[in-house]
């Protein structure tokens, strides 16, 4: 019987390596063996593929790679067993999902409950972070960006372009007066966003005759890494702040928050959802993505 075999031999190389090369004794549990024995299965492994070394105990690039594939085999061996007895015919399990915190609130939260409504099998575990992920080293399903990935290997499919604006709370403007257009940013107070992944802050856009432009503003303000601080700052009279029109537009309709520069906007940045390319991917995952696409992935009308 080979696919009981190639299973659990598999398993064992899937769960060494996210388990870490500690032997976390816990999760190696869970394919049913010890960990001495999976310890076993891994040396007689490396001894058949010529990629043995003792110098260092961590994943070559080889291993790695047969990390990876043993990974989607064993998630097309699954889906096929699950296929054959009848067992996907409803979405089951646990979907894993990473989002920037822009998007996770104001998108892709909003529209869980109903999924779940929808698929009461499914779990959901959303991990709310701007940097990238690994999905050969993290146990993602799917990923929410602002930019395409520039691995080759995986799917990257456009959920909106979201619009950019600038805005401020009437008390700031009157204090200080509107911008009337970009180069007078520079005689106020603009809130700065740094990405904690790189150390960047987050240049304006704006669109000068025809052109999309960046222009570094200051300010005395800088949120790392949680793009809703500054939202909250702007909200208390902080100053002005570039935003994603979808995360600011209750505000813009009380009145709370008003628009400036809109003479110069029509800009946006892309929000690209992402995952591994798969042969059969998991019905969740794919049910998930079907749903997000009719139900949430659009600007507001």
């Amino acid at each position: 019987m080979l696919a009981p075999r190639f299973s659990a031999r598999c398993r064992r190389c899937y769960h060494r390596p996210r388990a870490g090369l500690a032997a976390d004794e816990a999760r190696i549990g869970q394919v049913g063996v010890t960990p001495a024995a999976v310890s076993r299965s891994v040396a007689r492994l490396e001894e058949r593929l010529g990629v043995r070394t003792t110098r260092q105990m961590r994943l070559s690039d080889a291993g790695q790679a047969y990390y990876q594939q043993c990974r989607q085999a064993l998630g097309q061996l699954v889906e096929a067993e699950r296929q054959a007895t009848g067992g996907q015919a409803v979405p089951s399990g646990r979907l894993r999902i990473s989002a920037p915190t822009p998007y996770a609130h104001h998108r892709l939260l909003p529209l869980l409950p109903a999924f779940r409504q929808r698929y009461p099998q499914v779990q959901v575990d959303v991990h709310v972070s701007n940097r990238n992920v690994d999905f050969a080293e993290e146990p993602f399903d799917l990923a929410i960006r602002g930019r395409e990935p520039a691995d080759s290997r995986l799917v990257a499919r456009r959920l909106e372009d979201a619009e950019l604006v600038v805005v401020a709370t009437p008390g700031y403007l009157a204090r200080m007066g509107a911008p009337q257009v970009p180069q007078e940013l520079a005689g106020h107070e603009c809130i700065q966003f740094e990405l904690a992944s790189n150390g960047r802050r987050s240049p304006w856009r704006f669109r000068i005759e025809g052109r999309e432009v960046e222009m570094d503003t200051e300010g005395g303000f800088t949120c790392l890494g949680d793009f809703l601080a500054t939202a909250t700052l702007v909200r208390h009279g902080g100053g002005l702040m570039q935003a994603y029109r979808f995360t600011v537009q209750d505000a813009l309709e009380s009145g709370e928050l008003v628009e400036v520069l809109g003479a110069y906007g029509g800009t946006s940045r892309p929000f690209m959802l992402i995952y591994p390319q798969a042969r059969h991917m998991p019905l969740r995952v794919r049910a998930f993505i079907d749903f997000l696409f009719a139900e949430g992935a659009r600007p507001p009308s």
